[in-house]
């Protein structure tokens, strides 16, 4: 089954492993990953990357785990809901949507780390994973999917308001301490705000197929 998995999802899967694997001990360690965590926003010193934001951490703190079960339920998910998204969208379009939704997640993440007292790095796929169960019950809504814990079958937009209220009761109760529930719902926010974008509804404005500015009405045009 793997070789037929889609090119962009196959790839995201080799990648999220193999870093996973040269950040234990006997490679290269965790350690040595702390730059590509997302840091808190404490500061933001160029020449010192360690411990400090920079820019290109709301990218690659999304191929990185604390440790094998948090790896094994993100790719999990990227596998069931990734493939399909994929062979619908199209390469290009999946990869950017899953970047968007990653970067999304850390920028919610960043917000909200910002008015706590100390804030830790966070890491992980789960931005764009969230963000991918959120496209699939937009695109698939019918489509049954099941919980892990408890093993309930739902329609898959069902499971999507399920889980989102789950993450907003959790992350805002701090019920479940030491996961970033909010980075989680910013990449269902982000990849939401980008399907409406594509697809021209509000609160973006619907562009013409050309690409180019919209026509003005008949009755405003100039008369020649």
């Amino acid at each position: 089954m793997f070789p037929r998995l889609p090119t962009v999802t196959k790839a995201l899967l080799i990648a999220n492993a193999v870093l996973f694997l040269l950040q234990q001990p006997f490679l290269l360690g965790y350690g040595t990953f702390e730059p590509f965590m997302l840091q808190p926003l404490r500061s933001f010193d160029p020449f010192s990357p360690g411990g400090n934001f920079q820019p290109w951490q709301l990218l690659t703190y999304g191929f990185l785990h604390g440790n094998l079960m948090h790896l094994l339920f993100n790719m999990l998910a990227l596998f069931m809901f990734g493939s399909p998204l994929e062979q619908t969208w199209g390469e290009k379009r999946f990869l950017i949507f899953y970047l968007v939704c990653v970067a999304g997640a850390g920028l919610c993440q960043l917000a909200v780390g910002a008015m706590m007292v100390d804030p830790a790095p966070v890491l992980g796929a789960s931005g764009g994973v969230f963000g991918l169960l959120l496209a699939y019950g937009m695109l698939f809504p019918n489509q049954r999917v099941m919980l892990l814990f408890p093993p309930i079958p739902m329609k898959a937009r069902t499971f999507v308001i399920v889980i989102g209220l789950t993450e907003l009761v959790f992350g805002a109760t701090s019920w479940q301490p030491g996961i970033a529930h909010f980075a989680h719902l910013g990449g269902m926010l982000f990849g939401w705000l980008l399907i409406r974008y594509w697809r021209g509804q509000p609160p973006f404005k619907r562009r013409p197929p050309g690409g180019g500015p919209p026509k003005r009405p008949n009755h405003l045009r100039s008369v020649k």
